[in-house]
């Protein structure tokens, strides 16, 4: 009956310093040095993908135009300027609101049942806009200029500073139930006018002309009907008796694409006023970045770990540097260091976290050996000797509170 084979022994490979690991053990270091070298290859990509998206997003914000300009008083914009929530209200009440944008189409869609309802035109001639008023039956004026009062006959700016609070104070019957609005601008009538919400001395804040069976309003909309705004006081409604009065309503936002004037210089973006060929020498730009980083990301492999000619011993260092210390006679941060050192064995030797406190390290270890808390704590944390006569008595109480602890802790861990 042969022998029973002896177990065979495990296969073992050359770890990096010369030494025998097993086969399983090198293949995982091997998967954990390798492991590093993919994540640091990885992140390079993502810090150029992130530079370049940095890079597009700054071009845009640069042509993009503000939030301030895109949201102003546009009743399709939901930001804190733009009017969408008040248009919002009033088709939830049942009336038609039509955005128009073009002078044209908004006198196309005038009738005798409908409102104009339209910020300053001001990209607009006196012609433009005397022919597009003319044919509205109801006008609403929610951000009036000084032409446009004088063009329609309803008055002049007001005083500059308006109360906290105002009531209708007239005899529309549409305001009698919106309650107190806290105005914004306020204007002074012409003959004729009605004014609501103030009066005509200190003047009001709503504007109203009945003329030949047709109306012409005025009010400040910034300060009343925004979407940061409507919602106080009696904004909403105010909003709904002037602006829904008839079942349809044709909101017109008037724009530099849309004037008829020569005599105003549209402004221009960014992209208007760099040449043309600013942007392709941007993306060329780009591109070859991203082509050097691929191409250089490419040529460099992983590092290679290589031994140092010469190896500094440990023990070598720390002469070195206490003889430094010596040389300056710092006896302050040759105490520090010494203390340093003995609260971080102290808290592997008392079983406390690495970076514990020092006042923690102080408490268990007069716990630990039992004696008073105050000298441990005034040893630990006090203040630091100053010359070389108080250094050795330190070091010597700081090595005898070690080495207490040391003897403290054996004798635990011998007894059953």
């Amino acid at each position: 009956m042969s022998a029973a084979a002896p177990p065979s022994a495990p296969q073992t490979e050359a770890g990096a310093d010369g030494s025998d690991l097993p086969a399983s053990d090198a293949r995982g270091a091997g998967t954990l040095v390798r492991a590093p070298h993919r994540l640091r290859r990885a992140l390079g990509w993502v810090l150029v993908s992130v530079l370049v998206l940095v890079v597009a997003a700054a071009g845009l914000l640069l042509t993009t135009p503000s939030p301030a300009q895109r949201d102003a008083l546009d009743p399709e914009r939901p930001g804190p300027g733009g009017m969408q929530a008040l248009a919002e209200i009033l088709r939830q009440q049942g009336v038609s609101v039509d955005v128009v944008r073009s002078r044209a189409d908004a006198a196309g869609r005038l009738d005798a049942n409908t409102t104009l309802v339209m910020s300053d035109p001001y990209p607009l001639s006196d012609a433009a806009v005397t022919e597009l008023t003319d044919a509205a039956h109801d006008i609403v004026l929610i951000s009036p200029s000084a032409r446009m009062l004088r063009m329609l006959q309803l008055g002049t700016y007001g005083p500059a500073s308006s109360p906290a609070s105002a009531k209708a104070d007239c005899d529309v019957p549409a305001f009698a139930h919106v309650g107190t609005i806290a105005p914004g601008q306020l204007f002074l009538p012409d003959q004729g006018v009605t004014t609501c919400f103030g009066d005509a001395t200190d003047g009001a804040a709503v504007l109203i002309a009945e003329r030949d069976g047709a109306r012409r309003a005025v009010v400040d909309g910034a300060a009343l009907f925004t979407n940061e705004h409507l919602a106080q006081n009696g904004d909403a409604a105010l909003g709904l008796a002037l602006l829904g009065a008839q079942p349809h309503v044709v909101w017109y936002v008037p724009s530099f694409e849309d004037s008829d004037r020569t005599d105003i210089d549209v402004p221009k973006s960014l992209a208007d006023l760099t040449p043309g060929w600013v942007t392709p020498v941007i993306a060329l730009g780009m591109i070859t970045a991203l082509l050097a980083a691929a191409w250089r990301g490419r040529r460099f492999g992983p590092l290679v770990a290589e031994t140092l000619p010469v190896t500094v011993r440990a023990s070598e260092t720390m002469l070195g540097r206490a003889r430094l210390t010596a040389k300056a006679a710092d006896a302050a941060h040759a105490a520090e260091a010494l203390r340093t050192g003995t609260i971080s064995r102290l808290a592997a030797r008392l079983g406390l976290a690495a970076r514990a406190d020092a006042g923690a390290v102080a408490d268990a270890a007069s716990d630990r050996i039992r004696v008073d808390r105050a000298g441990a704590r005034a040893l630990l944390t006090g203040p630091l000797p100053g010359s070389d006569a108080e250094l050795v008595p330190y070091a010597r109480r700081l090595a005898e509170l070690e080495t207490a602890v040391e003897h403290a802790v054996r004798i635990e861990r011998s007894t059953p």
